[in-house]
């Protein structure tokens, strides 16, 4: 009885062993898969670099937009920093402004969103009662 209880545990052990590494193998297999696959849709995509600067030139803003407008800028004024910190605060007003605008536009219709719900939910209540 001993030695089938025995023998039953080291099968068991044995088995699970070999699953351990079964699975590892499993892991280590998959990794490499998603390693090694090229799946680059983005790159494929022709029309996505010049849409994205379309929607980055889309305001007329004088500021710089990309990190290549600002390394640009920056080598302009290398020589002058109080030129450059002239610039800096130029087009941070700019940017501020641009963003105010956009914030009131989007104050605006949220207001204008939550006053229509409101009257919705009046009416609602009303109809309700009403009944």
């Amino acid at each position: 009885m001993i030695n089938l209880i025995s023998r039953t545990i080291s099968h068991i052990s044995s088995l699970l062993k070999g699953l351990q590494v079964k699975s590892f193998l499993a892991v280590v297999l998959v990794g490499f898969i998603v390693l090694t696959t090229n799946v680059s849709y983005g790159q494929n995509d022709k029309g996505l670099g010049e849409r994205v600067r379309e929607q980055v030139e889309q305001n007329d803003a004088q500021r710089p937009k990309t990190v290549g407008q600002w390394n640009k800028e920056a080598r302009e004024t290398k020589g002058s920093p109080g030129e450059r910190v002239k610039k800096i605060g130029k087009e941070s007003a700019e940017a501020f402004k641009e963003f105010g605008s956009g914030y009131v536009e989007g104050a605006q219709k949220t207001a204008s969103d939550v006053g229509d719900s409101a009257a919705d939910t009046a009416k609602d209540i009303s109809n309700k009662v009403g009944r």
